[in-house]
């Protein structure tokens, strides 16, 4: 998958949590919680459709590397090699 696939596969699973957001505004720096007002669970369920999206594991303990457009591309793209 490409970077820009991998990121459109974000911004899918970003619209089912957020669908007011405009993401395309969205920096690819800016952290996705405060950028898009996420709660936890808001965050919790964006992880959770990733997951069901791309079939990746992520623990919750790095979840952490998720908070950003630019972050979420790196962290699956290494997911997915090494799957």
């Amino acid at each position: 998958m490409t970077d820009e696939e991998l990121k459109a596969e974000v911004c899918a699973a970003l619209e089912r949590i957020a669908p007011e957001a405009d993401l395309a505004k969205v920096p690819g720096t800016a952290d996705l919680r405060e950028e898009l007002d996420l709660d936890s669970m808001d965050f919790l369920n964006f992880v959770v459709q990733l997951h069901e999206r791309l079939q990746v594991d992520i623990p919750e303990s790095e979840y952490r590397r998720f908070y950003t457009l630019d972050d979420c591309v790196r962290e699956l793209r290494a997911r997915l090699a090494s799957a």
